[in-house]
């Protein structure tokens, strides 16, 4: 029965609704976060391979700041420097593992444009994150307001916010929950519960710039996740390949997460059905939690992938990261492809 309730609670949980366990107000400032590092499974704690990622380390991530938590979207810039984004549109910056961190640790809200200052605090359910290394443009989705804005470098200003017929028509508790910008400067935005009527999730190709009015109308596409998953974010490994992050919620094993692969066809006609093949599986006696957010860096020229869960704010959930090498994806990255540093 107890499994059952947390079943029901975390089910209710990810509907984007104003739960009073996320925070109202978060005031920018320093923060002060705690990493405590944890092996990949509780019953061998030598195990350093799942599928075909090699483990590299874990934390659990904790911080008295009441803003902290709820992470939906990340960015590795390289050495252990991390940026995170919550779905309360709360940015946090800190480092993580040896070395130095690049910049102090700090949390702040996302700038906001004068005329929705207004809009309630819950409606910024800031979902995906994406970033352009060439320009140090930030690209988010927001899943209530089905929406897409574009920051100015360091999150100085919103620049642009643009709405989309196409996504309005995805459901507001299930919509932009992935964005990945190629390397070429296209966008792909996957819906979590956007569905076709053959099961597959909808998706959207952007010739360029999805914030921007002179953007012409998407190709609309289709992603075929892990049996039973839903994706829950994107990133572009490069102009042909995309890694997908995949959650499901079940009464056995609660959370369990894949991490999948699309080889990306040389042509995206409208209709394409991006197919996800699973490189690894997170799943008890594994860390698993709500993961959410994934993203790549680049150490010694090898690809390092990064996944975070969202806590929810809640004292049964926890703050994961974790960090793994493609062991069997080689760094061949095309002409003109780029790395978040």
């Amino acid at each position: 029965m107890t499994r059952i309730l947390i079943v029901l609670a975390l089910a209710i949980l990810l509907l984007p609704a104003p739960h009073q366990s996320k925070p109202e107000a978060v005031q920018a400032g320093a923060l002060l976060v705690s990493a405590r590092a944890l092996p990949l499974s509780s019953i061998d704690p030598t195990l350093r391979r799942v599928g075909a990622l090699e483990y590299l380390g874990g934390w659990e991530l904790r911080s008295a700041n009441p803003g902290f938590g709820g992470i939906s979207a990340l960015r590795a810039t390289g050495g252990g420097d991390i940026l995170a984004l919550s779905d309360s549109g709360i940015l946090m910056g800190f480092h993580v593992g040896p070395g130095e961190a690049s910049r102090r640790p700090f949390i702040a809200p996302l700038p906001v444009r004068p005329k929705d200052r207004d809009r309630p605090w819950w409606t910024w359910d800031s979902e995906a994150l994406a970033y352009d290394s060439a320009t140090d443009r930030h690209w988010v989705g927001f899943e209530l307001q089905q929406s897409i804005c574009r920051y100015a470098p360091g999150f100085a200003r919103v620049e642009a916010c643009r709405v989309w017929p196409a996504i309005l028509a995805w459901p507001k508790t299930g919509s932009i929950e992935s964005l990945a910008r190629l390397p070429d400067g296209r966008f792909i935005a996957i819906a979590e519960m956007g569905m076709t009527p053959d099961g597959q999730h909808q998706a959207l190709l952007f010739a360029d710039d999805p914030a921007d009015s002179a953007t012409p109308d998407p190709i609309p596409l289709r992603y075929m996740p892990p049996q039973g998953y839903r994706p829950t974010d994107a990133v572009a490994l490069d102009e042909r390949r995309l890694l997908v992050l995949n959650r499901r919620l079940t009464l056995q094993n609660l959370f369990t997460a894949t991490i999948a692969i699309v080889d990306l066809p040389q042509t995206l006609e409208p209709g394409t059905t991006l197919k996800a093949r699973t490189l690894a599986r997170l799943a008890p006696p594994l860390l698993a939690d709500n993961f959410e957010g994934i993203a790549i860096s680049e150490e010694d020229g090898q690809i390092i992938l990064w996944v975070v869960s969202d806590d929810n704010h809640e004292f049964f959930q926890r703050t994961l990261l974790l960090k793994f090498a493609l062991a069997d994806q080689p760094s061949a990255k095309p002409k003109g492809a780029r790395v978040p540093r």
